[in-house]
């Protein structure tokens, strides 16, 4: 299987960074497990109430980074020196090129430019805690603000985009049992055009022969009144030849 094969540990350690950090140092499990683990405990905010340092500060910010490699272990803390208008300069120039050379897209949704610009925020962040503590602690408050934001906005749209491919494929469903449908109505229309053509020439071969029928009677009738009438002509002659000799006698 792919997951028994064996890691790279290259790939373990943390692409580099426009956060400021001190030099990794390397954790053995005796001599230095003791303050691992006091790294790892700095990760916490500190209440302001306890006066913490810069350091339990900076670290509680911005937390150490840890990674394995060829079999050792290592810990580096982010940088405690202060940043002069050069360092801003360098960072500016360093994010610019960063952004270019990574090939970030300049508008819309860029992961590149969204991560280069998330560690130069850091920095800032770094630079100015060093400066005030208070100050770095509220743009701390601003960027998980944003960090919020934006994740909430990344829900939203994929919610958006589930939703959206639910509906197409019921309306793709739903177009398919109407063309079924139609196809059904069609073959049902066909049917009823071909019984109603064959009613059709029923009715007018009924229509045909009764005409014909009514004819044939109307003829009738006009043969028989001719003849009543032909009959009742030669009774009344009959009759005016037979009165003188009823007078006569």
């Amino acid at each position: 299987m792919a997951d028994d094969k064996p890691r790279d540990p290259k790939d373990l350690i943390p692409r580099q960074s426009l956060v400021q950090y001190e030099p990794p140092i390397e954790m053995n499990q005796n001599s230095d497990m003791s303050r691992l683990m006091g790294g790892k405990k700095k990760a916490s905010l500190p209440p302001l109430e306890s006066k913490p340092s810069t350091e339990d500060i900076l670290n509680a910010i911005l937390p150490p980074r840890e990674w394995d490699q060829d079999g050792k272990h290592f810990i580096q803390y982010v940088s405690h020196a202060s940043a002069s208008r050069e360092d801003v300069a360098n960072l500016q120039k360093t994010l610019d090129e960063r952004l270019l050379a990574r090939q970030a897209r300049e508008t819309g949704i860029c992961p590149i430019r969204e991560e280069l610009l998330s560690q130069c925020f850091d920095e800032i962040i770094r630079q100015v805690t060093i400066n005030c503590p208070e100050r770095g602690l509220l743009l701390m408050r601003v960027r998980d603000e944003l960090k919020m934001t934006i994740a909430a906005y990344q829900t939203l749209y994929n919610a958006s985009v589930t939703f959206g491919m639910r509906k197409q494929l019921q309306s793709e469903q739903g177009k398919s049992d109407l063309e079924d449908k139609i196809t059904a109505l069609e073959q049902k229309k066909i049917k009823l055009e071909e019984k109603k053509i064959d009613l059709m020439n029923k009715k007018d071969s009924l229509e045909k022969k009764i005409k014909e029928r009514n004819l044939i009677e109307e003829q009738k009738r006009k043969n028989e009144i001719e003849f009543l009438k032909y009959q009742g002509q030669h009774l009344e002659a009959f009759l005016k030849s037979v009165q003188p000799d009823l007078k006569g006698q």
